[in-house]
């Protein structure tokens, strides 16, 4: 019985439809990471608002391939000089004000339970977002405030509104389980708003409660391009976290003379990551106290780092 071949012309359409569909799904296999890389491009290329006066300097020492510094803080230079009232309202230089213009007061529906948050830049669309996780007795206008802490919220405002970027400092009721849930969902309404774009959750002082909870839930790491901790407290068990497993970025700055939550802990914590060649990075304020970071901290230096990794 003679053997039937297909003719050349049909030979050469199932093989362009076979390459034709390998490719398809080789794109579809590679596209999201395709777009994290995306994405990360568009964080990092955060453009300078007022680096003179913000950016670090007085390195007193420097390792980790740059990864852990210490910076010299001197109360005098650096609240006295800085601030026309101490620790009250900066000099006018370190704030541009035009920036209120972008920022709202509003009242999410996360989940049928309400959030208080302040929220500057776009709704929607955002190219990156921050959320910033106040201390105990703190609300949303402490993250809002453009005078106190030398001008840094005015800064990280600006930032976010320069480059396309939201920020968002909500009033969390409760540094528990509640109060995590309720950060849980504004992390995913987020990174779902901005369509999938990475979101960095900061936390200072006892915030930092808040983001040790949400390093354990996996939906909300899932949405996290990474996590700050600022005067924070050290969480022993972070290895057995779902952001640990994800290695998502953590950053760190802490005074030297924290007298609430020690430094030794949290440079403890750090250490034990880096020797597992886990992405961090930790900046030590000397002679600083509990409210230097949330001061002193380089945000567009700490968002570029996580953006980077």
């Amino acid at each position: 019985m003679a053997r039937h071949r297909p003719n050349e012309g049909a030979r050469r359409l199932f093989m362009s439809t076979t390459v034709f569909f390998a490719r398809r799904l080789m794109l579809a296999l590679l596209l999201p990471s395709l777009l994290l890389v995306g994405f990360a491009a568009e964080a990092a290329a955060l453009k300078p608002y007022k680096d003179e006066l913000f950016a670090y300097r007085n390195v007193l020492e420097e390792a980790d391939d740059g990864d852990f510094r210490v910076i010299g803080y001197k109360e005098l230079r650096d609240i006295n000089e800085r601030d026309q009232i101490p620790e009250r309202r900066v000099k006018r230089a370190y704030v541009s004000l035009g920036v209120k213009s972008a920022q709202v007061n509003e009242t999410l529906d996360l989940g049928g339970r309400p959030l208080d948050v302040m929220r500057v830049g776009p709704e929607r669309d955002a190219a990156f977002t921050v959320i910033f996780i106040h201390g105990r007795g703190g609300d949303r206008r402490l993250g809002a405030n453009d005078f106190s802490f030398g001008g840094n919220f005015n800064r990280l405002k600006n930032l976010a509104a320069a480059n396309g970027g939201t920020y968002y400092a909500p009033s969390v009721r409760s540094f528990d389980a509640a109060g995590v849930a309720d950060v849980s969902a504004l992390i995913r309404f987020a990174a779902e708003r901005s369509g999938g774009r990475p979101v960095v959750l900061s936390c200072a002082s006892m915030g930092s409660f808040i983001c040790w909870g949400v390093a354990r839930e996996q939906r909300a790491v899932s949405a996290l391009g990474g996590m700050m901790i600022m005067g924070g407290a050290a969480d022993p068990s972070f290895a057995e976290s779902a952001a640990y497993k994800a290695r998502l970025p953590m950053f760190f700055s802490h005074g030297s003379r924290d007298s609430v939550y020690r430094a030794e802990d949290q440079v403890a914590l750090y250490r034990s990551l880096k020797s597992k060649d886990y992405p961090t990075r930790f900046v030590l304020f000397e002679t600083g106290s509990h409210g230097t970071p949330v001061r002193m901290t380089d945000w567009r230096d700490a968002l570029n780092w996580i953006a980077s990794r």
